[in-house]
Order: C-alpha cells, then sequence, then structure tokens
C-alpha cells in the first residue's frame, strides 16, 4: 500500500504543506522547506520515501525545465543578445577557474586525473533551480545580481554538453559497444554514434529549428487553440510546447533546460506571452517543490555518519572554493560589494547536474561506488545549506557591509492629511511632489523605502514609510476623504494591483498613473484608468526637440510640434490599447497610425510656419529658415 502511486503523492504534498509553511513563519526561503520535508520523509527518518527517490527526482527536474522557459519568455531577443558577453564573461571566467583550482586540489589530495578532471567539472555547475528560485522569491531578478548570476548559470547549462561528450573520452569502457548498454547510457542521444562534425551540425540544426518551430508553428497553433475558447486546451499546448522542445533537446544531447530556455526567448514577443507564463507557472512550482524534496530525500545519511570528517571537509571545501572564485569574477567584473557577496553566497553550492555527470561517470568507470556516494552526498548537502547561507549572509553580513537593504519596519503614523496622497517618492515622483509644493498644494506623500524615507525627511520632505498596496495604510492617509491619488511607482508589479484595488475599494478617488512604456500603459488604460502618464514620452519628446533647434528650427515651431506630437501619441495610445491581445492586428494598425501621426504633423507645420509662427524667434530668423527650405 505504501508503494502506490496514490499514497507517495499523499506523502510529498503533506510535506510541502506542513513544512513550507512552517519555513515562511520563521521567515526562511521556500526552498528549505522543501528541503527539510524531503529530509523528513526520505528513508533516513521516517521513509516514507525509499529508492524510488533518485526516479523522482529525474522527474521532477522537468521543474527546471519549465523555469527557464517561463524566464525565457521575460527575456526579448535583443535583450538575450545584448547579454552574450556577460554570459560569456563572467560565466567562462567562473567554469574555467573553478575547474583549475579544484582539479589541482583533487590531486593534491590523491584523487588520479581523471577522477579529479570529473569532479572538478561537477563542482564548477551550480543549482540553476536553486539560485533562480531564489531570486524570483526576492524579486531580484532585475538586480545586477539577479543579471550576473543569471549569465553565469545559463553559461553552465550550456557548457554542461561539451562536458558529457568528454567524459567517455577518459573512460577505456565503450558504452556503445552493446546496444543494450548504449540504451541505457546517460546521454542516450540519437548522435552518439555520429562523427564530431555531423554532431554539431545537427544541433545547430535543432536549435534553429526550436526557433523556427516558435515563429511558424507554435504561435499559429495557439491562435487555432485561443479561438476554442477552452483554457484547458491553452494549457494542455503550453505543456505540449515545452515538452516537445525539452524531448528534442534530449534527442541530439543537449541540455533539455537551455532548450526550453531558448523557446521561451523565441516566443517573448508573441502575444500568448502572458497566457504561456499564467497556465505554466503552477506546474513549475509544484515541480520545483518536488525536486527540491527528492533533493533533501536524496541525502545518504549513512554515508554521512560512515565518514563524517571527509563530508564535512568536502561540502566546506567546495563552497569555500566557489565562495572566493565567485568574489574574484564579481570584483574582476566591479560589481558592487554587496552584489558581490550576494553572488558569490548565491551559486557557492554544486548543481542538479552534477548528479547527471556523476552518474554517467560511474557506468564509464571513472568513478568508483564509494566516489560516486560521496560526492552525491556532497552534491546534496552543498544545495541544502544554499538558503541557509543565504539567510545568514543577508541578516548578518549584508546589514554590515555594502549597501543596506532596506529596513522592515512598522507603518508611519501619519498625523496630517491632504487631498492628495503621492505614491512613490524617487526620481518621478520627487519632482511631482515639488512642483505641487511650489504651486501651494500640498500631498500626502507614501514610500516603502525606509532609507530614501529617512533621507528625505532630513532634506526637509514630509514623506511617511509604509506599504500603499495596504488599505490600513492608505486608511490612515485619509483615502477616504482624498480626491487624487498619484502613483509614482517605477515597478508595474507594484503599481498595477494597487491601481486595481483603489479602482474597486475607493471609486471615488481619481487615479493618475506612472507608467514606464507603453504596455504598462495599455494595461492601464484596458482598467479604465484615463490618466496615464508614461515617464519617457515628455523627455523624449524634449531631446528631439533640441536636435530641431540645433538644426535651425525656430523654438515657437519646436514646442508647438511637440505639443501636437504628445496629443496624437496619446490618442493613438488609446486607440491602440484594445487590439492589444490580436499581434497582426496591433501592428497593422500601429502602422497605420503612425502613418497619420506624420501626416497630421507636417499639416501642422506648413499651416504654422505660414499663418501662425510668428512668436519667440525673431522674423530675421523664420526668413533665413524659410530661405534655406526653399
Amino acid at each position: 500500500m505504501t508503494g502506490s502511486i496514490l499514497f507517495q503523492a499523499i506523502i510529498f504534498l503533506a510535506g510541502a504543506v506542513i513544512c513550507v509553511p512552517l519555513a515562511k513563519r520563521l521567515g526562511l526561503s521556500s526552498v528549505l522547506g522543501y528541503l527539510l520535508a524531503g529530509i523528513l520523509i526520505g528513508p533516513y527518518i521516517l521513509g516514507f520515501v525509499g529508492e524510488e527517490g533518485e526516479d523522482i527526482l529525474h522527474f521532477a527536474e522537468f521543474g527546471v525545465v519549465m523555469m527557464l522557459f517561463l524566464i525565457g519568455l521575460e527575456i526579448e531577443p535583443k535583450d538575450f543578445w545584448k547579454m552574450r558577453k556577460t554570459i560569456i564573461g563572467m560565466g567562462g571566467m567562473q567554469v574555467l577557474l573553478t575547474m583549475i583550482v579544484s582539479y589541482l586540489l583533487f590531486t593534491s589530495i590523491g584523487f588520479n586525473w581523471k577522477v579529479s578532471l570529473v569532479l572538478s567539472m561537477t563542482v564548477a555547475l551550480s543549482s540553476t533551480a536553486i539560485s533562480l528560485q531564489t531570486l524570483k522569491e526576492k524579486g531580484l531578478m532585475d538586480t545586477t545580481y539577479g543579471a550576473s548570476s543569471f549569465s553565469i548559470l545559463l553559461f553552465q547549462d550550456i557548457i554542461v554538453i561539451p562536458m558529457l561528450a568528454v567524459i567517455p573520452l577518459l573512460s577505456a569502457v565503450q558504452v556503445a559497444s552493446e546496444a543494450d548498454d548504449h540504451s541505457n547510457a546517460v546521454q542516450g542521444a540519437l548522435l552518439d554514434n555520429l562523427p564530431f562534425g555531423q554532431q554539431a551540425a545537427a544541433i545547430m540544426l535543432s536549435v534553429a529549428l526550436v526557433i523556427l518551430a516558435g515563429r511558424y508553428v507554435f504561435v499559429p497553433m495557439l491562435r487555432l487553440v485561443s479561438k476554442t475558447r477552452l483554457r484547458e486546451l491553452l494549457t494542455a499546448s503550453a505543456l505540449l510546447i515545452v515538452l516537445a522542445i525539452a524531448f528534442l533537446m534530449e534527442l541530439v544531447g543537449l541540455s533539455p533546460a537551455l532548450g526550453a530556455f531558448l523557446g521561451g526567448v523565441v516566443l517573448a514577443n508573441s502575444e500568448f506571452k502572458h497566457e504561456l507564463e499564467s497556465d505554466l507557472d503552477p506546474f513549475k512550482g509544484l515541480l520545483l517543490g518536488l525536486f527540491f524534496m527528492a533533493v533533501g530525500a536524496s541525502i545518504n545519511f549513512v554515508v554521512i555518519g560512515e565518514k563524517p570528517l571527509m563530508i564535512t571537509s568536502l561540502v566546506l571545501g567546495v563552497i569555500l572554493l566557489k565562495a572566493v572564485v565567485l568574489y574574484g569574477v564579481g570584483a574582476f567584473f566591479r560589481l558592487k560589494t554587496d552584489q558581490r557577496l550576494l553572488l558569490t553566497v548565491g551559486l557557492a553550492q554544486i548543481g542538479e547536474f552534477a548528479f547527471v555527470l556523476l552518474s554517467f561517470a560511474f557506468q564509464l568507470k571513472i568513478l568508483s561506488d564509494t566516489q560516486l556516494d560521496i560526492m552525491l552526498v556532497v552534491t546534496a548537502l552543498t544545495m541544502a545549506l544554499a538558503p541557509i547561507i543565504g539567510i545568514l549572509n543577508e541578516r548578518l553580513v549584508l546589514p554590515r557591509i555594502g549597501t543596506k537593504q532596506s529596513e522592515k519596519r512598522p507603518i508611519d503614523h501619519i498625523a496630517k492629511t491632504h487631498k492628495v496622497i503621492l505614491v512613490g517618492f524617487g526620481h518621478f515622483g520627487s519632482t511631482v511632489g515639488r512642483f505641487l509644493r511650489a504651486s501651494g498644494i500640498e500631498a500626502t506623500i507614501l514610500d516603502n523605502d525606509s532609507s530614501r524615507v529617512d533621507l528625505l525627511r532630513k532634506m526637509g520632505f514630509e514623506v511617511y514609510y509604509g506599504d500603499a498596496t495596504r488599505s490600513d495604510l492608505l486608511e490612515s492617509a485619509g483615502i477616504q476623504e482624498a480626491r487624487v491619488l498619484i502613483c509614482a511607482i517605477d515597478n508595474p508589479d507594484i503599481a498595477i494591483p494597487l491601481a486595481g484595488m483603489i479602482r474597486k475599494k475607493y471609486p471615488h478617488v481619481k487615479l493618475m498613473m506612472r507608467s514606464k512604456n507603453r504596455y504598462d500603459a495599455y494595461e492601464l488604460l484596458n482598467m479604465g484608468i484615463q490618466d496615464v502618464y508614461r515617464e519617457s514620452l515628455e523627455t523624449s519628446v524634449k531631446l528631439a526637440g533640441d536636435v530641431l533647434a540645433h538644426l535651425g528650427f525656430r523654438k515657437y515651431t519646436i514646442h508647438r510640434q511637440a505639443q501636437n506630437f504628445i496629443k496624437y501619441d496619446e490618442e493613438a495610445l488609446r486607440r491602440l490599447a484594445e487590439s492589444l491581445k490580436n499581434k497582426e492586428e496591433y501592428i497593422f494598425r500601429v502602422r497605420e497610425e503612425i502613418e497619420l501621426q506624420e501626416q497630421l504633423l507636417e499639416e501642422d507645420l506648413k499651416r504654422g510656419l505660414i499663418e501662425d509662427d510668428k512668436q519667440w524667434d525673431s522674423e530675421l530668423l523664420r526668413l533665413a529658415y524659410l530661405s534655406n527650405e526653399s
């Protein structure tokens, strides 16, 4: 009964439901909660999960595949291309230095050169699952540390391919000599018997197929499915895409996670981006949780009990070695101290691909039973310790070194309220606030960065600390009597939910929203919010106007054309918001709007020069401009 799949499902789900909330309540990461659950239900404590834990681990690795697909959806191809130097530079340096140092250490303690090379490869890899899950959980993907970590992890996923190709060259055992042995090999790819040149060509062809399929197969398929208006069919299609890409990558010996990431990047510009994210995110979270639990269950406490000193030394040695290399890489690329420390701690563990490399090397008789058991335990322990070390770094080290994180403290008591509430007092919000105050209008100012609040108070601003998405803070800020709420927050993940809450709970308040780009503006407009202000619009138009002035245009002409341009662009923005869901229609409408806008501005310019343009500049300058035009 205990071996049935239903019982196993109950055990894993119960472990997650009990341990993860407990970990979050104690201020720990969810990753640590999953690992703890895996240890508890594993074969060495409660014994609910036995030898099948390894099979579960391989199945749960699909969570890593889904995670990289979703991350790929957030990165447009042009942004990915911009990262190429960071990926090769930081990633290549980290892998190369880690392999060299660890190889020298392993040979110095008695391992032969082949074993040392295999072990140095495994040590060079970090856990994509743990690192990226932590980054997403803490909202650090858009930081320098987040971008650096992602670049290194992506390079590691790429370098696994040549690593798997090199390992058979170290062995005297020919795994391809028998058909059965070959079918059980870790690579198991269709291309194993082909010459290297043909393998490389097939791999390039597979990558090209993923790119072409993303544009000419997946998107048309999703459009066809979306017409059925069946949500479950769209979910099935999303799973089919990820599974198909992963399967193709496995066939040619590539990392399924890397292929899924590439597929996500290809689909990042499609109109189904958000649907794919929302459909796959629950599966990703569940499978990642299962992966972390399987890692916890795979920790062999018998091996730890037999060789505690060796295991402890290797675990601490690996973490310290990787930390030193990562800190050096961060220093070479001039990361700030706090970002360098986050990078050092975040990637100092061995990754999940180490399980693949170690198992493959064992099948090829490069590693002995004992060496395999020891390294599997060391790998699992470094992964289990990673969240704990991250918490210690966050709470004990970072507050004393580098840039301090914002304090978590109770919201301020607001003694005086005004008819205007201003949320967010960074560069954008402070400009709005200063102009209002200079015009005799006071605003109740809220900001959730405690360090900035303290600094602004020293400068003479009356700013209150607190999270504006909390109803109690808004109530104390006088939202019931307020007439206007200005949202100057630059993060759409906070601003858009805040707008939705205000419209629902306080419909009498006029909302005036900052948006970072057109797409954020579309979302706000489609929510029914009319007063949306794109932060770069006026600045971009002013820069273009200064270029025109430098080229001899008259200032009044420039001013009038700039105002007309903004007016026409705002009108077009509202019209285009309705057609955003259909990408082909949207592109067609954009082209129409641009042509119309240019036509109107050209007519305004000609009419204005002849009839109205008699202000601001001298008649002599106007005549000189007209003579140059003729």
